[in-house]
């Protein structure tokens, strides 16, 4: 089937309901709870558009096998051209939701592309399994479908692996081998949007050691098969926040489940790796998954950081804060981090890899910087905002106050900005106070930190993987300057 627009989206969910459980309660519906049918909504706007003649082309592609549109994220590229098209589709979806929803559709769509490009990687185990993950990614992308995903264990003992808990059954893993597929049970998180997706896809960060092999599995279910559970956190908007009070968090909600596997029964062509520690370690380098996925998020971050920043620059305008050198320097801080992430994109696409096939991909060591920057950039981002809004942030008036006859000229005349109107700077501020300030802003900012995993583990990970001949030819050339020591 072609591209799905958002009332194929919407209809899909209510077809196949699933076991999501929020603050005590059995969701019957996750396109009508009021804690989910705003992200349903904004998610439903995604599909929409590309249906957009304005922006169809942006966000899709004819598929040369069948004739039909997919979405620009399932597109192998041959050019850097083809990678900058797919940018600019990841920035048309970020830019509905100002790079506030970070687990947009296009995320999991281009990990699926990044999988069935590295096919042989899952050979490796066998060729069904290498079959297998090629065939799901050609499902998904023909049908249009959103994914979900959950990569880390729970919090339970940090210091013991999953084979050593003091719970044998608490972290994912397979527990029977049948004919027709693979039986889990165990628990993973954090699944991200996972109540209101069509299906899940379970892989891991490379962490597995010996003596884990039954849980060394990856793996792909419907959202709403048998025996599989959501434990969702608190919600921060539970569909009753005001849209003037709470701009950002009563649209942009993403909510996070814990994943609860029952006995789930996989069928063999969806399992694409089984009892294999070694390769579920070497999926995440050996794929080039990450020339993907950070390509797409750093697209995404790009315009989060691009939002944020302008807004610590309307705020201080607004109160002529910006007239002040400390204040000129922070956001002078701030819009060199916005360049940084827009230069280290472009690099990636036009210093591209050619892989087999003639296809390429963005150039990891750029979008390695960029991953290593962000944890530290957003949240200094953040800070700068609160910052110049300092104590205003927390003394805004409810839109309630606007329309008060008692309080109302009080409201216009004491609320106002330099030359700004109180109603404009109150509009402002509200989005600040989401931003940086409300529990929404608080998980957007603890998001970002560790949205692609440990931040000590990522800049790590930048030094192990360089190329350092450029470094070393520098350091040796400077080294051949220095004669050597007089005899003795």
């Amino acid at each position: 089937m072609p591209i799905r627009d958002g009332r194929q989206f919407v209809a899909r969910l209510r077809a196949h309901p699933r076991e999501v459980w929020v603050e005590g309660e059995r969701v019957a519906d996750v396109t009508t709870h009021p804690v989910f049918k705003r992200s349903v909504e904004q998610l439903a706007l995604l599909y929409d558009m590309q249906f957009d003649p304005a922006l169809r082309d942006t966000l899709t592609y004819v598929v040369p096998e069948t004739g039909e549109r997919a979405g620009a994220a399932f597109m192998p590229a041959r050019s850097a051209a083809d990678l900058a098209k797919r940018r600019a589709a990841y920035r048309a979806w970020a830019e509905t939701n100002f790079g506030l929803m970070g687990r947009s559709p296009d995320f999991l769509n281009v990990t699926l592309l990044a999988f069935a490009e590295a096919r042989q990687v899952f050979a490796r185990g066998g060729e069904r399994f290498g079959r297998a993950v090629a065939r799901y990614y050609e499902y998904v992308r023909d049908n249009d479908l959103f994914l979900s995903h959950a990569l880390v264990t729970p919090q339970n003992d940090r210091s013991r692996s999953s084979s050593g808990q003091a719970d044998a059954s608490l972290h994912l893993k397979v527990v029977q081998e049948t004919e027709a597929g693979i039986v889990v049970s165990g628990a993973r998180m954090l699944a991200t949007l996972g109540p209101v997706s069509d299906e899940m896809i379970m892989y891991n960060l490379p962490t597995f050691r010996a003596g884990d092999e039954d849980h060394a599995i990856m793996f792909a279910v419907p959202t709403d098969v048998m025996g599989l559970r959501q434990i969702c956190r608190t919600p921060y908007d539970h569909g009753d926040q005001a849209a003037f009070d709470h701009p950002l968090a009563s649209r942009f909600e993403e909510s996070d489940s814990l994943l609860i596997f029952d006995r789930v029964l996989v069928p063999w062509d969806r399992v694409f790796v089984y009892r294999d520690v070694a390769l579920c370690n070497a999926v995440f380098p050996d794929s080039a998954l990450r020339n993907h996925t950070a390509h797409q998020t750093n697209t995404r971050a790009l315009v989060k950081l691009q939002f944020a920043v302008g807004l610590a620059m309307a705020v201080a305008r607004a109160i002529k804060a910006d007239q002040f050198l400390h204040v000129q320097q922070m956001l002078g801080e701030c819009l060199g981090y916005v360049e940084m992430v827009k230069s280290a994109l472009v690099r990636s696409e036009i210093e591209h890899e050619t892989v087999a096939g003639g296809h390429v991909r963005a150039s990891l060591a750029p979008l390695l910087a960029v991953r290593g920057l962000l944890p530290t950039a957003y949240p200094r981002i953040v800070e700068v905002l609160q910052t110049i809004g300092a104590g205003g942030l927390m003394m805004m008036p409810s839109g309630a106050d606007f329309a008060a006859p008692e309080i109302a000229s009080d409201v216009a005349r004491y609320y106002q900005g330099a030359g700004t109107a109180s109603l404009d700077r109150v509009k402002l501020f509200k989005l600040a106070w989401d931003l940086a300030g409300d529990a929404f802003g608080s998980r957007q900012l603890q998001y970002e930190r560790y949205y692609a995993g440990d931040p000590v583990r990522i800049l790590a990970g930048t030094y192990l993987s360089c190329d350092d001949r450029e470094l070393m030819a520098l350091v040796d050339k400077a080294k051949a300057l220095l004669d050597n020591p007089p005899a003795g």
